[in-house]
């Protein structure tokens, strides 16, 4: 059981720095900021579950099985995040790329303490034996002051090189043109070894650069997710689910005119359209799994949303489901995300597993929470920096939507732009 506080805040944006400084204590802590972007479907703007009571961390194997029960089990709000490999729980893969980075397959926890902000109201949830530490707590929350650290040198460096990008995007076009596969999403992993950074830093300033509708800090001890992520995977609101893919992107412009005339273009460019359009029809296809019948639609197809670096198309198609249907379920069916795999699936993954060379992990998977009341929300977790303090080891990836209208050298250039936000945070 939970004791709850409500209370009305002068500065919401304030407070939010100061919470998440104060999480730091924390082995385990997640922040979860939507920027106050303009959306549809949301419940909070930013949320903080910090101190485990209790945790379920677990490999690829019975992976969804050993979540649905510890979801069952505990009956709360948990957090935490599902990795890419899971694939290898619900089909016949496998995954034997390099991974330096060294996360478990599965991490969630049941949070102590748990912080809620919508608008100016300020919900607090403690579990009911450490209530009693809610009024010091909001004390030293309110007398935290960020410090800038010394910022080491981080050297980033590219696992593949751009002559084996071109190389390998066109092997993977010659799968599509043999019909093999319409599209798969082709990523490749920048890193650092060696590395030393402050993560609370890295994250605001990452957060800064993009100011994204689910931006994530996630700190599980020693390792760390620092996230600027436009993009929602799946949300459940009591019996809807709703499921948000974005294929389609185009840069900025500083000039106001062009840059709408670029967004203009977006919405009309036919190679972007029909990455979008491919991945709506794979995700009907995987929400009709678990749909009470005829309930599948596309509420918005290849809608144009600006952020502060790019411009990107964003389809929503939505279904209802029965009270029988468990949330994991639910994402076990859709998992892993459309967006981030291809059409069809399954012989997409495969293909992406033969060309690339980095294990992906916890990157092109899903981070967020369950509610006590089997309502759930998940972001994709891209534009993102994953940190392992324990071995000193940075990664992030960056990838796209390969179909038959691609260029490898374009498809390159898209890749660098979609880095630039991480490389500039890291080196600079």
């Amino acid at each position: 059981m939970r004791t709850s506080i409500k209370i009305t805040l002068e500065n919401p944006s304030e407070f939010k720095a100061q919470l998440l400084l104060w999480s730091q204590q924390f082995r385990e802590a997640i922040f979860l900021d939507s920027n106050n972007y303009d959306q549809k479907y949301s419940s909070y703007d930013a949320i903080l579950a910090v101190d485990a009571f209790t945790s379920v961390k677990t490999d690829e194997h019975n992976a969804f099985e050993d979540l649905k029960q510890y979801q069952q089990i505990t009956k709360d709000w948990l957090f935490g995040y599902l990795s890419y490999d899971l694939k290898n729980d619900t089909e016949e893969l496998k995954s034997s790329n390099y991974d330096g980075l060294h996360f478990p397959d599965v991490f969630f926890f049941q949070p102590k303490k748990l912080f809620l902000i919508k608008d100016n109201q300020f919900e607090i949830q403690y579990l009911n034996m450490c209530d009693d530490e809610v009024e010091e707590d909001l004390k030293d929350i309110g007398n935290q002051k960020s410090e800038i650290s010394q910022k080491s040198e981080i050297k980033i460096q590219q696992r593949i090189s751009k002559e084996s990008y071109l190389e390998k995007v066109s092997t993977m076009l010659e799968h599509i043109h043999r019909g093999d596969i319409y599209e798969a999403n082709f990523c490749m992993e920048f890193f650092a070894e060696n590395a030393s950074l402050n993560p609370i830093e890295t994250y605001t300033r990452l957060n800064a650069i993009s100011e994204p509708p689910f931006a994530v800090f996630f700190k599980n001890n020693k390792q760390f997710l620092l996230s600027a992520s436009p993009e929602r995977y799946l949300r459940k609101e009591n019996d809807k689910i709703i499921s948000q893919p974005i294929k389609g992107t185009a840069k900025r412009h500083a000039d106001v005119q062009e840059d709408e005339n670029i967004k203009q273009e977006l919405l009309v460019n036919e190679k972007e359209r029909s990455e979008n359009i491919m991945i709506v029809d794979l995700v009907r296809n995987d929400l009709s799994r678990t749909a009470s019948k005829g309930s599948v639609e596309v509420e918005e197809l290849c809608g144009a949303y600006t952020f502060k670096q790019v411009h990107h198309l964003i389809s929503t198609v939505v279904s209802t489901v029965e009270s029988d249907k468990s949330p994991i379920e639910i994402i076990k069916t859709t998992f892993p995300m459309g967006s981030m795999t291809g059409a069809p699936k399954i012989s997409a993954m495969k293909i992406i597993e033969e060309l690339e060379e980095t294990k992906r992990g916890l990157y092109s998977g899903a981070v967020g929470y369950f509610t006590p009341d089997n309502s759930f929300d998940f972001n994709v977790v891209i534009r993102s920096i994953l940190y392992n303090e324990g071995i000193n080891y940075v990664s992030f990836s960056v990838g796209s939507a390969i179909t038959s209208l691609s260029v490898p050298e374009k498809e390159y250039e898209e890749c660098l732009l979609k880095a630039k936000a991480m490389r500039e945070v890291l080196e600079t």
